[in-house]
């Protein structure tokens, strides 16, 4: 008889673990890589390995610029003294560069407003009025604006109205679209409290949106001016007249002393520009986003006059922080039930309310002066209305005049150019970017100084530098490039350091406490945090690099320019259109790859 055991069988023995106090491995865990992030990773790469290769095939190198020094030397010398024009003179040439500026510039703001808000998602009327905004801001950035002065040139002839048009068309590019942005960006819960009100479309946008976005909208309108003004050298040599008209014909006569005074007087208006409109900008938004403390409510004192209404109460006074939106809305719920008459409070004239309306009186006014020197009037807009269809049929259809072939090697050559340049601004820019953010460096005052010397380069024409470069180094793509990398590096360094700057400071102050040294800090917080900004600025560089390697042929800096110079010169201005489209191909396609490149980083 077997004996049956009920017992159950032993557990197996357990796996030997770590003692009690031991403390477990720490398992270090990596986000996995998805298709899109290594797929951005290899087109970035061959962005920097294009601008490597273009570097090279340039010739860009150490001995390049040692055999220049000698043409340096000369070019120098045959610069100075510097020849200035008479002050009447100069003063007249200063003042007509100004007018065409301003003007445009307020052309730009008036074409861009209703396109943002067709464009922006939460005012346009629909997906396709949204789309075809999208696409004309788009096309009006991608035109270069010596096109643009090109095509007014045949409608207005000579003039200012030619460079109002031209650079106040170029404009809408971008101005429409950051203010497209800016409408996108708004608060909707005071449109949504005039929608509830009854408030029509035009209401809510006029009373809610608009006056959110207005100094969004003014910054960015004074940022286009600095622009503007750097651009108008460009026109000079299509006919414009102005400082860059004189520029463009002391260098056509080889008159480099009074060439280079031209091109000093530019510079130190861009730079007296760039810095007050920085500053104005700079106030706008300490203005919008500087928190008021809320005033104490005041005791009422003994035998105030109390309202005789039933119950005595004394009426509410609107709080001291009320917006406009909030008035208007208020306004909007009046008339929508039944039209009651609200009473209406205005504003005391203290000294800021002053000091608005006389800066508001001052712009009115200079608006209307470079109007009126621009030679803007209705008879020059109608006589440019009626011609505009007929000289459009001359641009078409495209043709290539029997120079296919050599349009698409330049249009190569272009490419080398802008990724060249910007291979050597992002060398030169990522140091100058990075000892001008004030969370980097430490010292306002060392910040300070390298945002200064930023200034100051970027307030030097790329047109200028170009024209400098052709007289060192010689005609050709080297001098294009070596323009665009010194050019680069004043929009690109302030768009580093404002990113660096943007950072959160919280991980990089908790890497302070555990003890971490600066360069710590700045490789371990800062830099990773800024880094999805510092490609999208990077690409964006590119983009703006390619449009001015098209411009920069035009004083013989290779590439297409050249081509669609000489072109416009002898009237084939179907090969114009030609170069347009390829140049438009190739930055949609850059401006493409950059929206993607910044949606997969965000």
């Amino acid at each position: 008889m077997s004996v049956v055991d009920h017992h159950p069988p032993a557990a197996p023995p357990a796996a030997p673990g770590p003692c009690p106090g031991a403390t477990r491995p720490h398992r270090r865990t990596l986000a996995r890589p998805t298709v899109a992030g290594l797929s951005a990773a290899t087109a970035l790469l061959l962005c920097v390995s294009g601008g490597v290769w273009a570097f090279i095939a340039l010739r860009l190198n150490i001995a390049t610029l040692t055999d220049s020094a000698d043409n340096a030397v000369d070019f120098l010398s045959r610069t100075l003294p510097l020849d200035f024009p008479p002050a009447g003179e100069l003063l007249s040439l200063i003042w007509q560069t100004l007018a065409i500026v301003v003007s445009a510039t307020v052309l730009s703001v008036v074409l861009s407003v209703p396109l943002a808000l067709l464009a922006a998602r939460n005012t346009t009327p629909g997906a396709g009025a949204r789309l075809a905004s999208r696409g004309l801001i788009v096309l009006c950035r991608a035109v270069p604006e010596v096109v643009f002065a090109i095509t007014a040139f045949r409608v207005f002839g000579l003039g200012g109205m030619t460079g109002v048009v031209a650079l106040g068309v170029h404009s809408v590019g971008m101005v429409g679209k950051l203010y497209a942005d800016a409408v996108e960006q708004t608060d909707e819960g005071p449109r949504t409290a005039l929608r509830a009100t009854g408030a029509g479309r035009l209401q809510q946008i006029t009373a809610a949106v608009l006056p959110q976005a207005l100094p969004s909208l003014v910054a960015t309108a004074l940022h286009r001016l600095d622009i503007n003004l750097r651009a108008s050298a460009v026109l000079g040599f299509v006919g414009v007249n102005g400082l860059g008209y004189a520029l463009s014909t002391a260098i056509t006569t080889l008159d480099y002393q009074r060439a280079m005074a031209i091109a000093l007087v530019l510079l130190l208006l861009c730079f007296v520009a760039e810095s007050i409109s920085g500053a104005i900008r700079r106030t706008l938004l300490q203005d919008v986003t500087a928190v008021r403390r809320p005033r104490r409510p005041r005791p009422e004192r003994k035998g105030a006059r109390r309202d005789r209404r039933p119950g005595g109460t004394a009426p509410a006074r609107p709080s001291s922080g009320a917006t406009a939106a909030t008035t208007a809305i208020a306004t909007a719920a009046s008339v929508a039930h039944g039209g009651t008459s609200v009473r209406r409070s205005l504003p005391r004239w203290d000294a800021r309310r002053i000091r608005r309306t006389t800066w508001l009186v001052l712009t009115v006014a200079l608006v209307v002066a470079s109007a009126l020197r621009s030679g803007l009037s209705w008879s020059t807009l109608r006589r440019g209305a009626e011609s505009f269809f007929p000289t459009l049929g001359d641009f078409l259809p495209p043709g290539t005049g029997g120079i296919g072939d050599q349009l698409w090697a330049d249009l190569w050559v272009t490419l080398q150019i802008a990724l060249a340049g910007t291979l050597i601004g992002l060398v030169l820019a990522l140091p100058l970017g990075t000892l001008a953010a004030r969370n980097v460096v430490g010292s306002p005052r060392v910040a300070r100084f390298f945002r200064t010397v930023i200034l100051l380069v970027r307030a030097i024409p790329e047109l200028v530098l170009a024209i400098v470069f052709v007289v060192v180094t010689g005609l050709g793509a080297v001098s294009g490039a070596l323009a665009l990398g010194v050019g680069s590096v004043g929009l690109l360094g302030k768009l580093v350091a404002d990113s660096l700057e943007e950072t959160d400071p919280g991980p990089a102050r908790a890497l302070v406490a555990t003890g971490a040294r600066r360069h710590q800090v700045f490789f371990g917080s800062v830099l990773p945090r800024a880094w999805p900004a510092v490609v999208g600025h990077l690409l964006y560089q590119l983009d703006v690099n390619l449009r001015s390697a098209t411009l920069l042929g035009i004083v013989g800096a290779g590439g297409i320019g050249y081509d669609l110079l000489n072109a416009a010169r002898v009237l084939q201005f179907p090969v114009v259109t030609t170069i347009v489209l390829m140049v438009l191909a190739l930055v949609l396609l850059i401006e493409g790859l950059a929206v993607w490149v910044r949606k997969v980083y965000a």
